[in-house]
């Protein structure tokens, strides 16, 4: 299929375009998780169990999303 009707069957909206997009292949560039250890102080690791609890997230998430924060300010 061209991009110009892959674009008209978006655009119109009429038909379902999920079957036109490879999703089997997809990726997410530089979203592939590695791993990165730090020790933190026991007040800290007490500090972020609190606001978990309080939230009901898990640890790893609030903290990646505490630091994505932080790094989106630097930019």
């Amino acid at each position: 299929m061209e991009a110009s009707e892959f674009d008209k069957k978006f655009d119109d909206g009429v038909e379902d375009i999920m079957g036109d997009l490879g999703m089997s292949t997809a990726t997410r560039p530089r979203l592939k998780p590695r791993r990165a250890n730090v020790d933190l102080p026991v007040w800290m690791v007490e500090a972020l169990d609190h606001e978990t609890m309080r939230l009901g997230v898990p640890r790893q998430s609030i903290i990646k999303v505490w630091i994505a924060e932080r790094l989106e300010k630097t930019q």
